[in-house]
C-alpha cells in the first residue's frame, strides 16, 4: 500500500513538472518512478507516452501506450492512442488494426471511426475516407473534426459546393472555428466572390486579430480588387505578427513596386530591394521574389 501511495505522489510530481516545464526530463523521471513503484498505474504510462509522442520519440511512446492496452484491454481509448503512435510512425496497417480494435470494443466510438477515415485518406482511398467521415457525423452530428476533415477532403478534390456546405456545417457548431473561416475565405476567393471572401477573413480576424495568414490572404483580396492602401495595411499587419512570412513580404514588395513605377511618393526602390533580398535569404528558391528582384534591378538602368 505504501508503494502505491508513493506511486501516486510521484505521479502528481510528474504532473506538476509537466505544468511548469512541458515535456521536461524531470516529468519523465517522476512518471518513471511512479510506474516502477506501481507497474499497473495506467495514467502514468499514458502521460509518459504522450510526452514521448510530443518529443517524437515514437519507440518509447509505443512501449508506454502498448502497456496501457495490456492493462486495460477493454478500453477503446487505449487502442486509439496506440493507433495514433503507429500512425505517426508511418505504420498505417498497424494503426488501422488498433482503431478497428477500439471500434470492436465500442461500435459508436467516434474517435475510432474518424481515425479510420484519416487512415483511408492517408492511403489515398478517397471514397473510404468520405464513408468513414460521414459515418462519424451520423454517430455524432455535433462533432467538429469529422465534418471539417470531410470539408477539407472535398476542398482538396475541387468539390467546392460540397466543401462549402461542410465548412458552414462546422461553423454552425462552432462560430469561431478559425480554419473553417480561413478556408471558406479562400474558397470564396477562388470562386471570385471577393465580398464574401473579405467578410470571412474579417470575421476570423474579429475572433483572432493575430492570425497572420488571414491578414495576408485579406491583403491579397484587397490587391485583387484594386484597393492598394487596404492591401498594404493588411500585409504590414501580417508582417508585424510574423516578419518571416514569405508570401506577405513578396506581396508587399510587389504592390510597392507597382506604386514605385507610378512615381508614388514615399516608395523607395532600395526598401523594396532590401525586402526581396530578405525573403531570398530565408528561401533562395522563392521564384516570385527572384523574378521581381530581377525586374526591379533593371529599372532605370
Amino acid at each position: 500500500m505504501d508503494q502505491k501511495n508513493s506511486a501516486v505522489e510521484w505521479f502528481m510530481e510528474g504532473c506538476r513538472c509537466d505544468l511548469r516545464e512541458p515535456q521536461s526530463d524531470k516529468a519523465i523521471e517522476a512518471y518513471k518512478k511512479s510506474v516502477v513503484l506501481d507497474p499497473t498505474f495506467t495514467a502514468a504510462y499514458v502521460n509518459l507516452g504522450f510526452i514521448y509522442l510530443q518529443r517524437e520519440d515514437y519507440e518509447w511512446a509505443l512501449i508506454c501506450l502498448q502497456r496501457v492496452t495490456e492493462l486495460e484491454p477493454s478500453n477503446p481509448e487505449a487502442f486509439n492512442n496506440l493507433g495514433y503512435v503507429y500512425e505517426k510512425m508511418g505504420r498505417l496497417g498497424s494503426a488501422r488494426q488498433m482503431y478497428e480494435q477500439a471500434l470492436s470494443l465500442n461500435s459508436g466510438n467516434i474517435e475510432a471511426i474518424f481515425n479510420l477515415g484519416h487512415i483511408a485518406e492517408l492511403e489515398g482511398d478517397y471514397h473510404g475516407a468520405v464513408q468513414q467521415y460521414k459515418k462519424a457525423i451520423e454517430v455524432d452530428p455535433d462533432a467538429e473534426s469529422p465534418r471539417f476533415f470531410l470539408a477539407l477532403l472535398y476542398d482538396q478534390h475541387d468539390m467546392f459546393d460540397e466543401a462549402m456546405k461542410e465548412y458552414h456545417g462546422v461553423l454552425e457548431k462552432n462560430h469561431s472555428h478559425e480554419k473553417a473561416l480561413l478556408n471558406i475565405g479562400n474558397l470564396y476567393a477562388q470562386l471570385g466572390d471577393y465580398k464574401k471572401s473579405i467578410g470571412s477573413f474579417e470575421r476570423l480576424l474579429a475572433y483572432d486579430p493575430k492570425n497572420a495568414e488571414a491578414w495576408n490572404n485579406l491583403g491579397s483580396i484587397y490587391e485583387s480588387t484594386k484597393q492598394d492602401k487596404e492591401a498594404i495595411n493588411a500585409y504590414q499587419k501580417c508582417l508585424t505578427l510574423n516578419p518571416f512570412q514569405e508570401e506577405a513580404n513578396v506581396n508587399l514588395a510587389q504592390i510597392q513596386f507597382k506604386l514605385y513605377r507610378l512615381n508614388q511618393d514615399g516608395v523607395k526602390k532600395e526598401d523594396i530591394i532590401r525586402r526581396l533580398n530578405f525573403v531570398l535569404s530565408i528561401n533562395p528558391q522563392k521564384t516570385r521574389a527572384q523574378h521581381l528582384l530581377e525586374e526591379l534591378t533593371k529599372e532605370n538602368m
